[in-house]
């Protein structure tokens, strides 16, 4: 269920009716409106997820409705009309319809097309990005650099760069950096995990001479940021 709220612009209110009993099922909250200017006055006025907006309209027809509508506000518009000449689509589109469908057609196919409207309408996620002084770790794009200046890591050790990063200033046992990164629920005497940690630490802490992956001497590691999201230099346990 959407709970997303969709207005229907359209004067025949028997093909309304039909549209909201259809998205009612499929989970959307619909408005209606039967004429161009007070459907246009409702999309200005209030907030919907969506418009459903017919070209043969009273009052105001659906191509003016759009290009008001589209320089107040980006909500997706769906065109939905008898009307099915190229040049008419054209002239949907380039006035910054999303999509349009010619009448009569399947619910599915609208279905469909809302959703895919709606999905491209939602806000792209923001970039993780995780940063300890110079060093910038970008999750989304599993890119490292320092200063600017990129650091080449295979998988494993992004993954273990990456854990710690995500849990600084928590000291990670060995069998926790197994478990986690690696996958195995490992007890018993392994040197894996301080392998990688010397693979990491020469391409950043000494290449770049900082101290960025301290050892807590029979624990594990930790990578301890200040309130800048800088290194500690020194830590006393």
């Amino acid at each position: 269920m959407t709970g997303q709220k969709v207005l229907i612009i359209d004067d025949d209110k028997n093909s309304v009716r039909f549209l909201e009993l259809e998205l009612n099922h499929e989970g959307y909250i619909v408005e209606k409106e039967y004429d161009g200017f007070s459907g246009l006055e409702r999309a200005l006025t209030e907030k919907f997820d969506i418009i459903l907006l017919d070209i043969m309209l009273p009052s105001m027809d659906g191509m003016e409705v759009l290009r008001r509508f589209r320089n107040a506000s980006k909500t997706p518009v769906i065109m939905l009309t008898a009307k099915d000449a190229v040049a008419d689509k054209v002239s949907g589109l380039d006035g910054g319809a999303n999509d349009y469908l010619t009448k009569p057609f399947a619910i599915e196919e609208l279905l469909a097309r809302m959703r895919l409207a709606l999905k491209k309408a939602e806000p792209p996620e923001p970039p993780q990005i995780l940063m300890a002084g110079k060093l910038v770790v970008d999750v989304a794009k599993r890119s490292v650099s320092y200063a600017g200046e990129p650091i080449y890591l295979t998988k494993r050790e992004f993954d273990l760069l990456f854990y710690l990063l995500k849990n600084h200033d928590m000291v990670c046992s060995r069998d926790r950096l197994m478990e986690q990164v690696w996958g195995y629920n490992f007890k018993g005497k392994t040197n894996l995990v301080d392998v990688y940690i010397r693979y990491l630490r020469n391409k950043i802490d000494y290449r770049y001479h900082v101290e960025l992956i301290r050892t807590i001497r029979g624990v594990g590691y930790i990578i301890n940021l200040n309130e800048k999201n800088e290194p500690v230099k020194k830590i006393r346990w």
